[in-house]
This record gives structure tokens, sequence and C-alpha cells, in this order.
């Protein structure tokens, strides 16, 4: 496993990338950071093979494509033989999410948008993430990758106020929320969901132009339905929502139904789609009857959120330490004292199949 550059030394980072621009742009972003500098360069897997060689870097940022060596070839091999840290640089592009989804899938940690036009300004105006997502990479544990079976600090508040609903409904519903590492950790939990298991909506910190390439990545590998939601549909057992990267999503209700609804307001914890509206959202509609669930990430979006649906009568999980790929938001959701059970991430899906479970006994 990946070990942790010591807390007394910079992060150090390749950067490997067949454009010119690029490399050049990204090694100024990042060692404007006092904590991390990049040690070395490189236009190609052939080239960056043997600088990671010469260099022992904590964190590599790659690019999806590349000449000489595919950039999920290399990144196979890359895990295969000596697991590290990488956070793709990827196009916002169909074609540049599915590849980039892959490459999560293949133990990438993170990925940061390049954008299609102004490169050069458009990586300068996502520094801060660029540099956030590095250090998480730095202190993520990455493991080789497994074959699945069958903005501003808002608070919720700038969305929607807390307040619990005077209407009772009987219906169940599950509650997701992930950040970084977010995407291997969803599939694991939806891909052992059964076919009638309670309507599931998910937030997970991603932009626009990926959330429904991994939707539709989802509804080809589970036993569930699983869409971007769109606003208004009904949250029927057997289906998954995933919050699009344009909005917040929100549990609503229609007369007894819940229904799905998405929401422009200003990003949460840098955030939109923001794990914390979605929560509270669940909190004021759901009560006891949903269930909440926060994954691996980095930050602290989501734990007041989850520290309400609590309030709210709901049970709640948190993915364990030791299978988080950054242990960031079940943390902050522990501390605030949020969370009934700490679970690691391939026993969450059966433990909440289990509560449900003994619910529904309870109330028989």
């Amino acid at each position: 496993m990946h070990a942790a550059p010591a807390a007394d030394r910079k992060i150090r980072v390749v950067v490997v990338d067949d454009s010119a621009l690029i490399r050049s742009v990204l090694k100024k972003l990042l060692e404007t950071a006092p904590d991390i500098e990049v040690v070395g360069v490189a236009s190609d897997p052939i080239v960056a093979r043997e600088v990671i060689r010469s260099t022992e870097p904590d964190v590599i940022t790659l690019d999806v494509e590349m000449p000489r060596m595919d950039g999920l070839e290399f990144l196979s091999r890359l895990m295969r033989l000596k697991p590290t840290p990488v956070v793709m640089v990827s196009s916002l592009t169909a074609r540049g999410s599915e590849v980039t989804l892959r490459a999560l899938e293949l133990g990438a940690v993170d990925f940061v948008a390049k954008p299609k036009f102004d490169i050069q300004h458009g990586l300068q105006e996502t520094a801060r993430e660029i540099v956030e997502k590095v250090r998480a990479a730095s202190h993520a544990r990455v493991r080789k990758s497994v074959p699945v079976e069958s903005g501003p600090a808002n608070s919720a508040d700038v969305v929607l106020p807390a307040t619990l609903s005077r209407v009772a409904a009987t219906e169940k519903v599950i509650i997701v929320g992930a950040s970084t590492g977010g995407t291997e950790a969803i599939k694991a939990f939806l891909t052992r969901m059964p076919a009638d298991c309670p309507g599931i909506l998910i937030a997970q910190h991603m932009p626009e132009a990926f959330t429904k390439s991994f939707a539709q990545r989802l509804d080809g590998l589970c036993r569930i339905k699983v869409h971007e939601a769109q606003g208004g549909e009904r949250v029927l057992p057997g289906h998954a929502f995933i919050a699009p990267g344009h909005s917040h999503l929100l549990l609503a209700r229609s007369g007894a139904n819940y229904v799905t609804e998405l929401s422009q307001a200003p990003p949460v914890n840098r955030h939109r789609p923001s794990v914390d509206v979605l929560f509270r959202s669940a909190a004021n509609v759901a009560g006891r009857n949903a269930m909440g669930v926060i994954l691996t990430g980095m930050g602290k979006d989501g734990a007041a959120g989850m520290l309400e649906m609590k309030q709210g009568g709901a049970y709640t999980f948190a993915q364990d330490e030791a299978s988080c790929v950054v242990f960031g938001m079940p943390r902050e959701a522990i501390a605030l004292g949020g969370v009934d059970e700490v679970v690691p991430l391939d026993d969450i899906a059966s433990r909440v199949l289990l509560r449900l479970g003994a619910e529904r006994t309870i109330r028989v």
C-alpha cells in the first residue's frame, strides 16, 4: 500500500501530459503551494516510467489520452506494478468522461476536468481544486482494482431551511453521499442492492459532463435501474438517482410520494451538488423513513446533514477508515455524532438491508 509523505517534507509530484503548455501550467500552479514540489515532468508514459522510477513521487497527475501508450494502459500497469496515487487530467467531453470513469475503476484516486477552451486560464481558475486534490491524493489509500460482481463554504441554509415535514410517510428511502473515491464506493454499494430495494438518491461530487456517463455505467452493472436525476421523477423501489453535476439534488414530496427535485441554488461547502443539501432534504421530508450513508470523500460536506438526518430519526452509516480512499467526510460526520454505525465498504449494503429488514419486523 502507498505510504503518505512524512509531515515534515513536501508532497512530491510528477506531471505526465503530452501538452508542453499543460505541463508548464500544472507545474506552476502546484508549486504555488508551499507543501508541494513537482519533481519531474513527462510528455508520455514511456518517458514517465523512467521519471517515476528515479523520483519516487507521492502523486502523479496523468493525462487521459497520450501518444505511444494509452493513459489507461499505463495506469493499469502502474497500479499492478507500483501502486501510486494518480489524479487524472480529463477533457470535458463524453469520450473524456467514459475514459475517466474507467480510470477510476482501474485505481485512479480522483480527476481534474480540463477546460475545452483557453486551457491555461481555465486551469488557473481551478488552481485551488487541483492543489486540494493532489494533497488529498497524497494521503489516499491506493488499491488494485477489483472486478465487480453481478465553491463558497455556504451551509445548506442557502438552499432550504431545516424544517421537518408534518406529513407522515411509510416508504423507505436510502440517501447516499460521497466525494473522492466515491465512484467506486457507490458502485460497490449499488451492485449489492437487490432489484426491490427502496429508492436511492445519491450526491457525488462530479462535474456536469460526467454524471450522465456515471449513471449509465452503473445502470449497466446493477440489478436496480440507475438514472441521472432530471427532477420530478417519482422515487420508486429498485431505482437510484444520481445528482447531475450542475444542480443540487433534493428529496421532495408530491402528495404521499417521494420525488426528486433539482436546485440551482449556490454551491454549499463549495459543491453543487452538495451532500449536505441532499441529507437535509431527506431529514425534512422523510425523517425516520430515511437511511443515510456517507462514503469516502475529502472535506466535511455531508457531516452536518447526516447529523440532521439522525436527529430526525434516520438510521445512519459511515464507511470505515480502512476501506476509504480519503476518510474526510466520514470522519467529520462521526466527530459530529451523526453516525450510528461505522462499517467497511463491502459490508454497508448488507448492513443497510439487514437494518431495513429489522425495522420492517418491528413495525409489523
